[in-house]
């Protein structure tokens, strides 16, 4: 029999949906979170849950040599883009050594199996056009730059097969307020809830940003890994790019709100491309995915998750 699809970064954004995709799909599924990290209760419980440290280089060999999977898909690492600027090591580690420490232990186990890292597009220059994945590489963040060194980690392994995906930006329920239209749907849930002010507090709302919701988001990296080339990168995206300040107005028609929309130069990020647009034309030539859920579902969804945590949280 062969082994499970193994899911590292599982308890994450798209590590989670990833794993719930896999599952609906009738696949025998692993998952690893961090360290103290809590298993998701409303995921499904036949799950193969495991804690391991991505930088114990150890315990990943042996967890990866017990287990045998018959595919892995590398989501775990750091995500936080501003956070990466205060823990600059952190990043590098994690998304480096973890990375490096996964693709080891793929090899001391002597396994075949196909090894999907998921990179990001932030290691593109900036740009005003869409970027293809022969787009001009230069990252502007240190998180950025930790992915980039993650890619060329993954793309010496000539081992087995590694799968590199290259996501743009990606949105839905569960998402960390870390990122921007979360924020958004939380401050507004909890304004109609009447747990804040009437007062939407926010950072730069004049970049445009390339969002595909997760769901489809996980559904490519699927697709990618059962039918992409190995050693060949894959945007991840729409190719549309969203004016920040129009996804507010998006959330905000979903509420019967009356609020004022206040900066916080808090929120305003060191760095912050005017312009992150994809081209997804390889993913569709090679391996047929398009997206398929539109924004305003996408933002929908949101809402609707952070209207049901606020209201929990008063239950």
């Amino acid at each position: 029999m062969p082994g499970p699809i193994l899911v590292t970064g599982a308890t994450g954004f798209a590590g989670g949906h990833l794993l719930e995709h896999l599952i609906g799909l009738g696949r025998t599924v692993a998952g690893w979170s961090n360290p103290g990290g809590q298993q998701p209760a409303d995921i499904h419980a036949d799950v193969d849950w495991r804690a391991i440290d991505l930088l114990d280089r150890e315990a990943v060999a042996a967890a990866l040599a017990e287990l045998q999977p018959s595919a892995i898909y590398h989501c775990g690492g750091v995500a936080d883009v501003g956070g990466s600027w205060s823990r600059r090591e952190q990043a590098l580690r994690v998304n480096v050594m973890g990375t490096h420490h996964v693709l080891e232990g793929v090899r001391r186990a002597g396994l075949r199996c196909r090894v999907l890292v998921t990179g990001s597009a932030l290691v593109y220059r900036r740009a005003d056009v869409p970027l293809d994945e022969n787009a001009p590489i230069k990252p502007g963040t240190p998180y950025g730059v930790s992915k980039l060194a993650q890619e060329m980690v993954a793309l010496r392994e000539g081992s087995f097969p590694v799968i590199l995906v290259r996501p743009f930006n990606h949105a839905g329920p569960r998402q960390s307020t870390a990122y921007v239209t979360s924020s958004f749907a939380r401050q507004i849930a909890e304004i109609e809830a009447g747990k804040s002010d009437p007062v939407l507090r926010v950072g730069n709302l004049d970049p445009r940003r390339d969002i595909t919701d997760v769901r489809d988001t996980v559904r490519a990296y699927r697709l990618v890994m059962e039918h992409g080339q190995p050693q060949r990168p894959y945007n991840v995206c729409r190719g549309v790019a969203y004016r920040i300040g129009d996804v507010l107005d998006i959330l905000l028609g979903l509420s019967n709100l009356s609020v004022r929309v206040e900066r916080d130069p808090a929120r305003v990020r060191p760095s912050d491309n005017p312009v992150v647009l994809g081209d997804p034309t390889r993913i569709a030539r090679e391996v047929g995915w398009r997206p398929e859920i539109p924004i305003e579902q996408t933002l929908s969804d949101l809402l609707q998750y952070w209207r049901g945590r606020t209201n929990a949280a008063d239950a």
